[in-house]
């Protein structure tokens, strides 16, 4: 599975935000972003001019990051949003959301997405009873996604459950003690609380 290496507060720091890719730290003094408000490299302060393509770029590469998906899988979830009916930038951010990997974010499971991530690739999440190992699977309403036994015991995933304050969707139903959850709906862009304006990526891929 290809995915991005590198470090991730360097991400951050590129888009002058905190993105949240690193849980705990994000939240700390330690966050470098804290510190280093500008971006990476020997030009990071330096007076940058402000393009149309420049600020479509960049909520595109924003959505990238936060998700933690690479840019052709990026691409070819744009192209199934564009297929679909409705609007396209909601219909993206709509697939985003329902990626396996972002479910056992929002359930608190995991302290970053990238955490959730692993969760999901080492065999500790099911879909309706099924063991899944892939962090795309796009799971649908009804769908009941849980721990598996093994994981229910690890130390971090109830540490995350009993400290990470994140208030559980709309369109999830959170079991009683948080170890398993109900894809109730569909998530409305009003429930999308990540800061991505969609109609600059429709843009961009539209030119």
């Amino acid at each position: 599975m290809a995915r991005y290496t590198g470090p991730v507060c360097r991400l951050c720091r590129r888009e002058k935000m905190k993105l949240f890719l690193k849980g705990a730290k994000c939240d700390s003094t330690k966050c470098p972003i804290e510190q280093r408000p500008y971006p990476p490299g020997e030009h990071g302060r330096g007076r940058i001019r402000e393009s149309e393509y420049m600020l479509q770029l960049r909520e595109k590469q924003k959505a990238r990051r936060i998700y933690g998906v690479l840019e052709k899988q990026f691409h070819n979830m744009f192209v199934e949003a564009d297929r679909q009916s409705g609007v396209t930038g909601e219909n993206l951010l709509r697939m985003l959301e329902l990626r396996l990997d972002n479910v056992a974010f929002r359930a608190g499971w995991g302290a970053s997405r990238s955490q959730s991530r692993q969760l999901v690739r080492h065999g500790h999440v099911s879909v309706n009873g099924k063991r899944v190992t892939i962090p795309s699977y796009q799971v649908k309403r009804g769908d009941i996604v849980e721990l598996r036994t093994k994981a229910k015991e690890m130390i971090v995933v109830q540490h995350n459950i009993d400290t990470l304050d994140r208030s559980t969707v709309p369109w999830l139903d959170k079991a009683t003690e948080g170890k398993s959850v109900t894809v109730r709906d569909l998530p409305l862009r009003e429930h999308i609380d990540v800061p991505v304006r969609e109609s600059l990526i429709v843009e961009l891929y539209n030119k």
